[in-house]
């Protein structure tokens, strides 16, 4: 039965040589088809008489009815089927569509974060060259501190000692 468009099939029907089978040629038909055609499709359930040639073969034109019936059904439910399949095909395509978007979208955030701490660590980085810079100018110029007061302490120092060397020297004479 194959595909699903609007391709027309040549069909032939012929009796065999007992001529109580009809011989259908160019359809393959499964036996629940040929059985539901054998049925009587009347609508309100009761037996319609079939109509036999005086061979006891069914009537052609009812069987080419019948045979156009199923193939009509079988083509809507084939057409059915395919719809069904393309509106599932889009809407897996349009969920696919929306979980690339919703992924594109974290990439973004998770990229702008990212860019966004290793800014803040550069700044951080500068913060922190720049104290130790500072750290380096007091500690320079507290060791230049240190120096002068030891300077002027040792200075105070011979000054003291001389002055209290004197004044021992001097009181050292008088008691003489």
């Amino acid at each position: 039965m194959g595909g699903g468009g609007s391709s027309t099939r040549r069909v032939t029907f012929e009796a065999d040589e007992n001529e109580n089978i009809t011989v259908v040629k160019g359809v393959r038909l499964s036996d629940s088809v040929i059985d539901r055609m054998k049925e009587p499709s009347s609508p309100s359930g009761r037996p319609q008489s079939q109509h036999r040639s005086a061979s006891g073969a069914v009537n052609d034109e009812e069987l080419k009815k019948r045979i156009a019936e199923e193939l009509a059904l079988e083509r809507a439910r084939r057409d059915s089927e395919a719809q069904k399949r393309r509106l599932f095909g889009k809407l897996l395509e349009q969920e696919r569509i929306s979980s690339n978007e919703h992924l594109t979208r974290a990439i973004l955030r998770e990229r702008a974060a990212t860019e966004e701490e290793r800014q803040k660590a550069q700044r951080f980085a500068k913060q922190l060259e720049e104290k130790d810079r500072e750290l380096k100018k007091h500690d320079a110029y507290y060791k230049e501190q240190l120096a002068r007061l030891e300077e002027r302490s040792a200075q105070f120092y011979k000054v003291t000692t001389e002055q209290y060397q004197k004044a021992a020297d001097e009181v050292s004479a008088r008691f003489k």
